[in-house]
């Protein structure tokens, strides 16, 4: 139409102007989360599911609107700020789900903007090179040779048990414990392998007899899974036992410690992981005990001879004549053909803070986790499972019915007061407290419990 003004082309985040069109915008971002966090008020939004839903519904209005809004950033941001459940808030100590540094978000900014992808060397020269220098390190780090970088847990207990599988036959069988987390079942499940033999673990770790009598009783390959830092209660498996007893029987051991493997950076508590380095694979998960924004998980190798299985050839990716004039070959690190350089934001974080630096974060979680331990233990109308073994303490109100423990725990989330997590162990409900915040205070603790204990009077 004559006259009519011509459409103007959004500037882009990269590029000679890129940083300075990000520049403003990130001043939106940040006043925008601010102020959702102001009206928030507290670790997560009050009302329960039905409120949040039509409050988000308002804000949102028409996805897809003809004309577009120039608020649309402020707006949503907002939004997502006021509704959300935030890790760093002191009484949101659910799940493993921790508060991300800032530096290490800060750099994960970087990857946004420039957009790479690691599937071929010339979308991510840099960033392919920062990959393989810094999941050798942290595999040699937890004894082992190299790692990918996944997703996280899920992904990397899937990758284990695929090599596995390729290593030993589609009749390669997974045994592991009651406490196993649930991707590894589900992973045999997607492979098509047999059905898993699942071992007691009545204490929260896996049963030595009971694995020895399976291992002796089974035949085929066997491949074990331990646990180090269970979901429920983060209890770490007897991991130089365990590895004896595969090594005596012949069997593959995978570990899986994507949430205890953190504890490789502190001094103090390192030594709760002897055992790691006799696996085949481990997975690891720094987007909890590392303080990272999801995702950043990794599965380390003992062999790395065995990636060549996940290896594919697409001409227009790796091309043989390429591979051949030396361009590096990027199909045999992930399952995933187009992938985002997490790892510059781990990197980022690893030479900021140093082995010290992250060491001196989980021993504090830890601290604060034996400290509210000690509050519930010696509070008369509480009840406490075990001393933590990393940064999790199961407790409960003091002879609660399973239901009434459910009911406190339900009614903070609907008031927005406080997120706390539940697990089942010995056959008993119990509240989960995780703490992978660093900045809690002995008054947060105080006053979370103060919270549980006027629920569980209502």
């Amino acid at each position: 139409m004559s006259g009519a003004e011509p459409l103007r082309t959004p500037p882009l985040a990269s590029g000679p102007h890129g940083p300075a069109a990000l520049r403003p915008l990130l001043g939106t971002v940040l006043e925008a989360l601010a102020a959702g966090g102001r009206a928030r008020g507290g670790p997560l939004p009050a009302g329960g599911p039905e409120a949040v839903a039509a409050r988000v519904a308002e804000i949102l209005g028409d996805v897809l609107p003809e004309q577009g809004d120039p608020e649309a950033l402020r707006t949503l941001v907002y939004a997502l700020a006021e509704g959300a459940a935030d890790p760093a808030e002191p009484l949101c100590a659910a799940h493993l789900h921790c508060p991300p540094l800032a530096v290490a978000t800060a750099a994960d900014l970087a990857v946004s903007a420039l957009n790479p992808s690691l599937d071929s060397w010339d979308q991510a020269p840099a960033a392919s090179a920062l990959e393989a220098a810094v999941t050798r390190a942290l595999a040699h780090a937890a004894g082992l040779a190299d790692a990918l970088v996944t997703t996280g847990g899920t992904e990397s207990n899937q990758l284990a048990l695929l090599l596995a599988r390729e290593a030993h036959g589609a009749g390669v069988r997974l045994v592991c414990g009651t406490n196993a987390h649930h991707s590894l079942p589900r992973a045999a499940w997607l492979l098509g392998l047999p059905e898993p033999v699942v071992v007691p673990a009545a204490a929260g770790t896996l049963d030595l007899a009971a694995l020895d009598e399976a291992l002796t009783t089974l035949c085929g390959p066997l491949l074990v899974a331990a646990t180090a830092g269970t979901t429920d209660a983060g209890l770490i498996d007897p991991l130089p036992e365990i590895a004896g007893l595969c090594s005596a029987h012949g069997a593959r051991l995978h570990i899986d410690a994507a949430y205890g493997g953190g504890l490789l950076f502190s001094d103090r508590h390192r030594d709760r992981l002897a055992g790691l380095e006799a696996a085949h694979t481990v997975t690891l998960d720094l987007h909890k005990l590392g303080w990272q924004p999801v995702a950043a998980g990794l599965l380390a190798v003992a062999r790395p001879r065995e990636l060549a299985v996940l290896h594919q050839r697409a001409d227009y990716l790796n091309a043989g004549d390429d591979t051949e004039a030396g361009l590096p070959d990027l199909l045999d690190r992930s399952l995933r053909t187009t992938r985002r350089p997490d790892v510059l934001k781990i990197a980022v974080t690893l030479r900021a803070l140093g082995r010290g630096g992250l060491g001196a974060l989980v021993d504090q979680v830890c601290a604060r986790a034996r400290e509210f331990a000690e509050l519930v233990r010696d509070h008369p109308g509480f009840e406490l499972y075990d001393r933590p073994v990393i940064s999790t303490v199961l407790f409960r109100p003091q002879g609660a019915a399973d239901d009434a423990v459910a009911a406190v725990r339900r009614g903070l989330l609907r008031e927005g007061r406080a997120v706390l997590g539940r697990a089942r162990l010995d056959d008993r409900l119990w509240l989960k407290a995780t703490f992978l915040n660093p900045h809690t205070r002995p008054d947060d603790l105080a006053q979370l419990l103060k919270l549980v204990e006027e629920g569980s009077l209502v």
